[in-house]
């Protein structure tokens, strides 16, 4: 993989991960509010998982194949 498709692939691993703490932050602030916006707190929830499957499979593609 060229140098410039790594570091392509860790801005967007960046990006993810940076929004994948916003969703940290705003599912804990829902959570603390104790509003009862289950509906939102769920989809919330799903993206965030979403975002670290995503992360998880670029942080893959950044790690060379080795040959047995």
């Amino acid at each position: 993989m060229s140098s410039t498709n790594q570091e392509a692939l860790r801005r967007k691993i960046e990006e993810l991960q940076l929004e994948h703490r916003d969703l940290d932050d705003a599912i804990y602030h829902l959570q603390a509010a104790g509003t009862m916006e289950q509906l939102q707190l769920q989809r919330l929830k799903r993206r965030k998982l979403k975002l670290k499957d995503q992360i998880t499979q670029l942080e893959n593609q950044l790690i060379p194949d080795i040959l047995a």
